[in-house]
């Protein structure tokens, strides 16, 4: 990767990456570099820790080093030790004193220079101990402040600089070859020192990665975010705001640059130059070597660019060190950072990776992404340019980093940078990310093709002894009798699809799946004789938010137009009906969002909802719908049998809707299903079915239906909403959604019950055309055609 400054010939910055690093040091000839040329390599640091086999350090194979003389172990390079685990001791016994630390230490060295050698740490580190064995980001200095205090965290961190600062200085200069090697003068390179903190102040290396490894940390998100940290603060450390070789033009008679009593090159003015810099910069770059306690020459003035280096970093540090203690000083305790300044975020870090539109910029808030069908959940952790900021997806209280489901269609991902530094939590700024999920992908059928079934998907066998994925279906010819209307609204059936093989889903026309019964078909009611049946009739709803997205399918089916809508969460009554002849009432059950004590019980809503309906008659002209995604059980049904008992009800019309497909995704917030629970599901969803027909009640059985289409989810946390309320113009609803034939099925060989929409016969036609809103989802849809075949069958009256 390449990086070019204005006014600058040539190339700046040449960034070689890991995976290409050998190919890219050999096409680069670093005899050739201009002055103002960085390469993220150096040659010579790489070759002293690379492995000469069995993970030796190649600078321990120099005749002129003792093993002794470090305290490092020989065989702590290469890929050997990769997976180094800290210790663990057996428990201790009763009262005996906590195990004294044990700590993996894991600090980032920036070396940017050989000869002379000049080097810096980076503040943060990764560290994994006997009592925490995950690994966690902290700062170095913060770690051994809690460990071992004030008095000896000080010296420890010297002991910590004092260790790396040997082996580099003398893994460099060992090398044979440094002198045949050409200077990069700007060069630089970030290695990985895996420290052991055992009990003593002075720390052992145990392994050293000529390069930035994370290995420590076992979260994605905290290897990304952190290699990204480290590598931005490197950028900003090197990278001057103008040029230091500005206006500085090389000496061709060889002569050199007099500083005080010592004669430099223009490398050397240049690195002194470089190196004065670095050490004035603000940055979380610790200086490494050299050091106030490196070695100078005796004599008061300087001999060598050593001795000049080491005056500029003892003045600096100095400096540095009553700066610190004198802000300190001034920081109030538990002020967390101080209040939030600046509140913008630095990055939005997404699993799987997420192409924003546009790029991500602090100071852009709308963000567009998508996304393809197979995608369901999204993880997120966006982090804040400052860490005074705090960050909460979707509201104040929310969680800093979440998995998202992620339905069909348009999903909405809210973040907030807030200031905790008051009494109450101040939202800042507020960032938004669209994610568009794609529909599954259809190939138009234009010649031969097959029609396929399926009951399950192989990615979630819910019925372990059924065939998953699409099978060859058994209705491939006319049958020789036209279909009977199915007497029931549990008719056991499949989806089937037209495809060309059955053995690729890529070559189906998903368009035109549809939901086929064994033997039967449901027959769709057209717009007139949906309101005729439903005249004088009152139809009452009872659940959560999936028996709500009934209701507004039967409200806009019976209206032809749904006015206006809402996320009820209590008892609703609609009078205004079909011409007013037809009332439907709703109640949310269960309120899952009060305290148990303050929750109604189902007996409660359930009277609550009838007593608000009165009067009623008892008779199929009340309809009672009852159910949701996973609540019910075959304990409400036997409420149900004896509240309407009580309340002389006992000749109403009782639909159960059964249990649907949810809660499968492992999502942050809301519980998660495991795949044995799922099935589980299952044969409690075959009792609920079971117990409903002993009560006379008739069924519709959600759970077979959206079993098979999982992935198919709308919007929400639950991942089991199959219907969304959308707001569409005067030109009718939007995404062409109610277009599809069900009567006239192109493929199937039996009418069939298509999901793409209702159908709009020559009736529904001659309604009206504008609606405000439309409920749009195939699987919701669906199951709630059945619901109005039942309620209106051919043989009704």
């Amino acid at each position: 990767m390449f990086s070019v400054v204005p006014g600058v010939s040539g190339w700046s910055l040449l960034v070689c990456l890991s995976s290409s690093e050998r190919s890219c040091v050999r096409r680069m000839s670093l005899s050739h570099l201009q002055h103002h040329q960085r390469v993220n390599v150096l040659p010579e640091v790489r070759e002293a820790f690379s492995d000469a086999g069995g993970g030796l350090c190649s600078f321990y194979t120099r005749p002129q080093l003792k093993e002794s003389e470090l305290p490092m172990r020989p065989h702590s390079c290469g890929l050997t030790n990769e997976k180094l685990q800290v210790g663990t001791d057996s428990p201790p016994p009763a009262r005996a004193p906590p195990p004294a630390l044990v700590a993996m230490v894991n600090i980032y060295v920036l070396v940017t220079s050989v000869k002379p050698l000049t080097s810096f740490l980076h503040d943060i580190s990764v560290v994994k101990t006997n009592q925490e064995p995950r690994g966690r980001v902290t700062k170095l200095r913060k770690l051994l402040l809690q460990q071992l205090g004030p008095v000896t965290s000080h010296e420890a961190l010297q002991q910590v600089k004092k260790v790396i600062g040997d082996v580099l200085t003398v893994a460099v200069s060992t090398n044979q070859k440094q002198e045949a090697l050409s200077r990069c003068v700007l060069c630089y390179q970030l290695l990985t020192f895996t420290l052991l903190l055992s009990g003593s102040v002075t720390p052992v290396v145990v392994q050293v990665d000529p390069d930035l490894t994370l290995w420590s940390l076992s979260d994605p998100f905290d290897r990304q975010i952190t290699r990204d940290l480290i590598l931005e603060d490197t950028l900003h450390f090197l990278l001057p705001s103008m040029p230091l070789w500005s206006g500085r033009r090389g000496r061709k008679d060889g002569s050199c640059r007099a500083t005080g009593s010592v004669c430099l090159s223009d490398i050397d003015f240049l690195l002194l130059l470089q190196f004065q810099r670095l050490m004035k910069t603000s940055s979380p770059f610790l200086p490494l070597h050299p050091g106030a306690s490196s070695s100078s020459s005796s004599s008061s003035s300087p001999r060598s660019i050593s001795d000049l280096l080491v005056g500029i970093a003892c003045f600096y540090e100095r400096r540095r060190s009553g700066i610190t203690t004198n802000e300190t000083e001034r920081a109030p305790a538990g002020t967390g950072g101080g209040p939030c300044v600046d509140p913008h975020l630095r990055q939005i870090y997404t699993a799987p990776p997420l192409t924003l539109t546009p790029p991500f910029s602090p100071w852009v808030k709308q963000y567009h992404a998508e996304v393809t069908f197979d995608t369901v959940t999204v993880r997120i952790r966006p982090e804040p340019a400052s860490p005074a900021c705090r960050v909460h997806l979707d509201e104040q209280g929310g969680p800093r980093m979440a998995n998202y489901p992620v339905g069909l269609g348009n999903s909405r991902i809210s973040i907030l940078v807030t200031d905790g530094a008051g009494p109450e939590p101040v939202v800042m700024a507020t960032y938004t990310v669209h994610v568009f999920r794609e529909s599954r992908p259809s190939l138009p059928m234009f010649g031969d093709h097959m029609m396929c079934g399926f009951v399950q998907d192989c990615g979630l066998q819910v019925r372990p002894g059924t065939p998953c994925g699409l099978q060859p279906s058994r209705v491939q010819t006319p049958p020789r009798t036209p279909p009977q209307a199915c007497s029931s609204g549990h008719a056991p059936g499949q989806w089937v699809v037209p495809c060309l093989s059955c053995s690729d889903n890529r070559t189906c026309d998903w368009r035109a799946v549809a939901w086929q019964p064994e033997g039967c078909f449901y027959p769709v009611v057209g717009r007139l004789r949906l309101q005729d049946c439903l005249r004088d009739r009152k139809v009452l709803f009872i659940g959560d938010s999936t028996n709500r997205g009934m209701m507004y399918f039967l409200l806009e089916r019976v209206n032809a137009s749904l006015e206006a809508w809402g996320r009820a969460h209590d008892t609703r009554v609609y009078r205004g009906l079909n011409g007013g002849r037809t009332q439907v009432g709703f109640s949310y059950y269960p309120q899952f969002w009060l305290d148990r004590k303050s929750r109604p019980t189902f007996r409660q809503a359930l009277l609550q909802l009838l007593h608000r309906s009165r009067p009623l008659a008892n008779s199929n002209q009340t309809v009672l719908v009852v159910g949701g995604v996973q609540w019910l059980n075959t304990d409400h049904l036997r409420t149900v049998s004896e509240v309407l008992g009580s309340e002389s009800l006992g000749d109403v019309l009782v639909v159960v809707k059964s249990l649907g497909m949810g809660f499968h995704l492992p999502v942050d917030g809301v519980r998660s299903l495991s795949l044995t629970e799922v099935q589980d599901l299952y044969r409690e969803n075959y009792q609920i079915v079971n117990a409903a027909k002993h009560h006379g009640y008739e069924v519709i059985d959600t759970f077979s239906i959206t079993m098979g289409r999982h992935q198919e989810f709308l919007q929400g946390r639950c991942a089991c909403h199959f219907h969304e309320v959308e707001k569409v113009g005067s030109a009718g609803p939007s995404h062409g959604t109610r277009s599809t034939s069900n009567r006239t099925a192109p493929h199937s060989a039996r009418p069939a019950l298509h999901s793409q929409s209702s159908v709009l016969d020559t009736e529904q036609e001659a309604g009206p055309k504008s609606s405000s809103y439309h409920v749009r989802g195939p699987v919701n849809e669906v199951y709630s055609e059945i619901l109005l075949s039942r309620l209106c069958p051919t043989n009704r009256g």
